[in-house]
């Protein structure tokens, strides 16, 4: 998965794009956003928790999160797990 061909692609669609390395365990609890939101997973695994469903990502899986919409972002992988997120 190649970042300059993943923010290409959500420019085209109307959205941000950046970056995060978390280490092992990282989470980020209960974000809310005035933005539709896409992430996507470039090496490693993330557990997503949308309005308490889950959905597990890998390398190349893409999720929308819509505006309003509480969610957790934990890295469960066993390494650091990079990831792309961006807003419209």
């Amino acid at each position: 998965m190649d970042h300059g061909e993943v923010a290409r692609d959500w420019i085209q669609r109307g959205f941000s794009c950046g970056a995060f390395t978390d280490p092992p365990g990282c989470e980020w609890r209960d974000d809310v956003h005035d933005a539709d939101e896409l992430i996507t997973v470039v090496e490693g695994r993330l557990e997503v928790l949308v309005h308490g469903e889950a959905y597990a990502l890998e390398a190349g899986d893409e999720l929308y999160i819509p505006r309003g919409a509480t969610h957790t972002v934990r890295n469960v992988h066993a390494g650091a797990t990079r990831w792309l997120y961006g807003y419209d």
